[in-house]
């Protein structure tokens, strides 16, 4: 079983930064795709980001290419997501998830984090 830790989440004005960090346990996590998502209340979850094991592969939504980065410690099992120039449109709730596939749709992703809070205030 992995369990993830979310971290990093926070208050922060537009164009501001923050970086995400999500910690798994277990001795196989370089064996997962990694992925960020995020929801809001009443909407569905979205996809943001999503990195391969080996860092090989990385894929983005449209609306957050260029401003947010995924990456990896294998040897920390720890992902991360850089933001840049955040927007209030950005404000939800991040999870990251680990699952078999580097893919875009949440389920392909077998363990989820419990989410932190990002606020982006205008």
């Amino acid at each position: 079983q992995v369990q993830l830790v979310e971290s990093g989440g926070g208050l922060v004005q537009a164009g501001g930064s923050l970086r995400l960090s999500c910690a798994a346990s277990g001795r196989t996590f370089r064996a997962y795709a990694m992925g960020w998502f995020r929801q809001t209340p009443g909407k569905e979850r979205e996809f943001v980001a999503t990195i391969s094991g080996s860092s090989s592969m990385t894929y983005y939504a449209d609306s957050v290419k260029g401003r947010f980065t995924i990456s990896r410690d294998n040897a920390k099992n720890t992902v991360y997501l850089q933001m840049i120039s955040l927007k209030p449109g950005n404000t939800a709730v991040y999870y990251c998830a680990a699952g078999p596939l580097t893919v875009s749709s949440g389920s392909f992703y077998e363990h989820w984090g419990q989410g932190t809070q990002v606020t982006v205030s205008s």
